[in-house]
């Protein structure tokens, strides 16, 4: 029939159509992934996502971790610092090891170690760190070197290669807490025990423009009596400043008046007994300074007056007032802020402590006298002859010149005397 031969030929088309479709759907469509194995080859990156090729293997002593950037060698006994540091390290530790000398360019390798920033070296026995030992350490911003026995820290050891003092460190953040006292070798002809530490990190910090970027600087717990002069004078960007816990006993060598960053100046725990007119109008004079004084032996005579009206003006001391007296004994545990300028006057009683010390060695004395005495008496017979011995010198002496006056006193005998010797 014609309609129905009509209608063949367009259900075959449509039937050609529908086939079409179905390949290129199928075509489309994407495969099922195959399950991951370990040997399965990864698929090629787009060359615009292409990483840096793979970092050198890790040192053998350390633990490496490259998702963090940190490398850590820590309690090794390590001698030296490891030669194959992976260049992607950013924070490195070396603590607890027996390094004993840092020397010049410690840390250059190649390709170097652009990306280090914080190095940490506390307790790993250091004596000596020469000139050069950070110079290729080109990006170093935090240096931890507490717990060393440091007896040698050389000016130049920020410096750059060619040691020289011109250009300024990169080093942000300096840490010497807590210096271990230095012991010497039998053998070792250098003598480090009659080297001051105060001097020793006064050079350091006086290097020129080296350390001109120093922004925090902890020396706390190393028994310093003082700060030599000018130790902060070429450190103007300086914004914490640690002194807690050492030994100071005054501030009449230190100048606060360059470093006009600052703004936390810790000082707790030292000898510090009154602060002088100075030094007051020095740190009035810094505009963002926050001052900690807590647990220092203050003598509230009449040389801490100004101080004390400092204190009462000032709002840059934290914590003012829980500054008591120590000395003298009837001020003790006194709030500074409570006391008057009648309250304080120069007794010349002497403190507790330097009255225990008099009667300690008056009583040290006396035991030398009772041993003195208790030798002379067992002695007494040796003493006696001696004294008896003495005694006939002098007497066979004195009638010899008697005898000579005698004869010289008489006319009738002095030509005998003359040329005779009686």
């Amino acid at each position: 029939m014609p309609g129905g031969c009509a209608r063949g030929p367009a259900r075959l088309r449509l039937a050609r159509l529908a086939l079409v479709l179905l390949g290129w759907v199928s075509s489309s469509a994407p495969a099922p992934s195959a399950p991951w194995s370990p040997t399965a080859a990864p698929l090629p990156a787009h060359p615009a996502s292409a990483r840096p090729p793979p970092p050198g293997p890790c040192p053998a002593p350390c633990e490496c971790s490259e998702a963090a950037r940190t490398v850590k060698c820590v309690n090794r006994n390590l001698s030296e610092v490891p030669a194959d540091l992976p260049a992607y390290v950013r924070t490195l530790f070396l603590t607890g090891n027996r390094l004993a000398v840092l020397p010049p360019g410690a840390f250059a390798r190649r390709p170097p170690l652009a990306e280090l920033t914080a190095l940490n070296l506390s307790g790993s026995g250091l004596r000596e760190v020469r000139a050069g030992a950070f110079a290729y350490l080109p990006g170093l911003r935090q240096l931890d070197l507490s717990r060393n026995p440091l007896a040698v820290l050389s000016p130049l050891a920020f410096s750059g290669p060619n040691a020289s003092a011109a250009a300024p460190s990169t080093l942000a953040e300096l840490i010497l807490n807590h210096r271990v006292a230095p012991q010497v070798d039998e053998g070792d002809n250098r003598t480090f025990q009659n080297q001051s530490f105060e001097g020793t990190v006064a050079s350091t910090l006086r290097a020129g423009r080296a350390l001109r970027g120093l922004r925090r600087l902890e020396l706390a717990s190393n028994n310093l009596l003082y700060l030599p002069r000018g130790a902060l004078a070429h450190l103007p960007g300086l914004r914490y400043l640690d002194l807690s816990n050492n030994s100071l006993v005054g501030l009449s060598y230190v100048s606060f008046r360059n470093l006009t960053h600052l703004e936390s100046l810790h000082l707790e725990d030292n000898a510090l007994k009154v602060l002088r007119n100075g030094t007051l109008e020095e740190l009035q004079g810094l505009p963002r300074v926050r001052v900690f004084l807590d647990n220092n032996p203050w003598v509230c005579d009449c040389n801490i007056v100004d101080m004390v009206a400092w204190l009462k003006e000032t709002e840059i001391v934290q914590g003012k007032a829980s500054l008591t007296c120590a000395f003298p004994e009837s001020m003790r545990n006194r709030a500074l802020l409570q006391l008057s300028p009648a309250d304080l006057d120069c007794d010349p009683i002497l403190p507790q402590s330097l009255q225990t010390s008099y009667v300690f060695l008056g009583i040290v004395l006396a035991l030398i006298g009772a041993i003195f005495l208790l030798v002379l008496y067992l002695n007494r017979k040796g003493i006696k002859k001696w004294m008896h011995n003495i005694r006939d010198a002098c007497r066979d002496h004195m009638e010899g010149y008697h005898y000579r006056y005698e004869i010289n006193a008489d006319p009738r005998l002095t030509n005998l005397s003359s040329n005779s010797d009686v």
